[in-house]
């Protein structure tokens, strides 16, 4: 069953045939992967544009361009794709940022590595994130970077994938799937402690997978089942017993919450962003994480709302802890990649509070914040990276003055920076400032502390910024190049995107009204339902109490 064309599937196939095209290049035409590669992203982005026209708006809540055919009938498993304004949202960051990171990663990874060498991001430091050494590498003339680049693709079709799914065991293998291109871009292109930073993200990844698999098979089990037993639309609803519907929350919520990541399932980010490659950070971070977020939203508060509410003091509180926590981590840091990393644990934080707030100016926010973080924090790994690859290091206390030198390096980190730092007139203002207000609304204590994130992010920010780009000139650093060309491609369309989210926001917003004020008006229904109940209860006791003395007295 199909809308219309299949949209959504050919967003997955196209970037699926381009990764076999770069696997299948003969030795003599491996040197055009990177063509090939950044036409195929590009024709993605086109596809993605068109997709985007076909929604309708006003409808935003609902679930379009939905495909739906039987995939293990017998298990009750479909292949059903459909999204809303909030996933829509998310698949056009998706093919955005892959166009971006091909451009980035088109000096990265050197075609050729000599026997024994070891090459770092600018050939220098070996524990620049990028750093390989040859025998790891064992290949040449343009297989590492088509192997890289292939991986990309592959992860971009996943990434599309599991923002659309609308079948639960589907969204789950998706959910799995996209951990093996991660795995093998961190551990086989990462720095010299990529296979411990590659082994962890798996690690935690699969502990998290694991239980949500528990949680889907059990969820399977309570509902209707049949040949499309699990899509979520037959899951919605259910009549589960209290304690059932709570453990099947935590299954998913433990699963998401590593994947967002929250405080305290967060460790594997900061290693995992300080060995990958800039481009995987910003796939990573930027897209990958909120998958967890993207669960939390889209399943577990429809599928479990008396769970979620009685779930939400608990996880509000671990919120504000995530946002204070990496913020003050990553103003003691002195490692770049690991600073924008524990500043995404920050802002991660502030989108599940958000979640969990129930209102729906705060599950606005939460659903742009996504987008917006994704835009501001993929532009500081990739001018992190440009950085790396002229010093050869991502230790802070190797950089300084570069302002003189770099002006327009300096600029645009500038400019991304105080996107981070929700600068008005910049995109992460809108998100952070309704996710703050519509908390406000429902947990004025809660925001309130919150709101010291907001303080702690400039303080983040610009000290990084002082620190790198400010003061005397360095010697060493005298002659670093600004950015070329081919990184101001990679740069304006982000600041772009920025400029224009930040000064007008309504069109976005449009897609994620609608969406929030349904899951909102789900979670809630439950508690107006319970009240009235409670209510009646309290008055049998009281009537029967005032029988009972009728009684005595007589």
């Amino acid at each position: 069953m199909t809308d219309t064309f299949p949209w959504l599937t050919t967003l997955v196939v196209v970037p699926l045939l381009g990764a076999a095209v770069l696997w299948a290049l003969p030795g003599a035409a491996r040197r055009h992967a990177r063509p090939i590669a950044i036409t195929v992203s590009l024709v993605v982005l086109a596809l993605g544009v068109l997709t985007a026209l076909q929604f309708d708006v006003t409808r935003a809540g609902e679930h379009q361009l939905s495909e739906q055919v039987p995939w293990i009938p017998a298990f009750g498993v479909s292949y059903a794709l459909g999204v809303d304004g909030v996933g829509l949202a998310l698949v056009l960051l998706s093919v955005l940022l892959v166009p971006l990171v091909i451009l980035a990663a088109w000096r990265e990874h050197p075609d050729a590595v000599p026997a024994g060498a070891v090459v770092g991001a600018a050939g220098t430091d070996p524990a620049a994130p990028g750093a390989v050494d040859a025998v790891a590498a064992g290949t040449t003339g343009g297989d590492r970077i088509r192997h890289y680049l292939a991986l990309v693709l592959v992860l971009e079709a996943f990434m599309v994938a599991v923002f659309a799914a609308r079948d639960l065991f589907l969204f789950y293998v998706l959910f799995e799937a996209m951990l093996i291109p991660v795995y093998f871009m961190i551990g086989a292109f990462g720095g010299l402690r990529r296979r411990y930073a590659a082994v962890k993200f798996l690690l935690f990844s699969l502990v998290g997978g694991l239980i949500m698999l528990a949680g889907v098979i059990a969820l399977y089990l309570q509902g209707p089942r049949g040949t499309e037993g699990f899509l979520v639309e037959n899951l919605v609803g259910l009549d589960l017993p209290v304690t059932t519907e709570r453990l099947l929350f935590l299954a998913l919520f433990v699963a998401f919450a590593i994947k967002a990541p929250m405080w305290p399932v967060h460790t594997w980010l900061p290693d995992a962003a300080e060995q990958a490659p800039a481009g995987t950070s910003v796939l990573l971070v930027g897209v990958l994480d909120k998958v967890g977020t993207f669960g939390m939203l889209t399943l577990c508060l429809p599928l479990f709302p008396e769970a979620s509410r009685w779930a939400a003091p608990a996880i509000i509180v671990l919120a504000v802890v995530s946002i204070l926590y990496g913020a003050l981590l990553a103003i003691g840091q002195e490692d770049l990649m690991r600073l924008i990393a524990y500043t995404s644990v920050s802002h991660f934080g502030f989108i599940v509070l958000g979640i969990f707030a129930f209102t729906e100016v705060s599950t606005q926010g939460s659903s742009l914040y996504m987008v917006n973080h994704g835009l501001s924090t993929g532009g500081l790994f990739l001018l992190a990276g440009f950085l790396v690859a002229r010093r050869g290091t991502a230790r802070i206390s190797a950089f300084g003055g570069l302002q003189k030198v770099v002006p327009v390096l300096a600029g645009t980190f500038l400019v991304v920076g105080l996107s981070a730092l929700s600068l008005p007139g910049l995109s992460t203002f809108v998100s952070e400032f309704l996710v703050l207000v519509g908390t406000f609304e429902a947990n004025r204590p809660a925001a309130v502390v919150a709101t010291l994130g907001v303080v702690l992010a400039a303080l983040y920010v610009l000290l990084t910024y002082q620190r790198v780009f400010t003061g005397p000139v360095r010697a060493d650093a005298s002659v670093v190049p600004d950015l070329s060309a081919r990184e101001k491609w990679v740069v304006g369309p982000l600041i772009a995107a920025m400029l224009v989210l930040g000064f007008v926001p309504g069109p976005a917003l449009d897609l994620v009204r609608e969406p929030a004020a349904v899951t909102v008006a789900d979670v809630l229904e439950g508690a107006d339902a319970a009240q009235p109940s409670a209510e009646a209860s309290d008055d049998a006791s009281g009537s029967s109490s005032d029988s009972s003395d009728d009684g005595s007295d007589q």
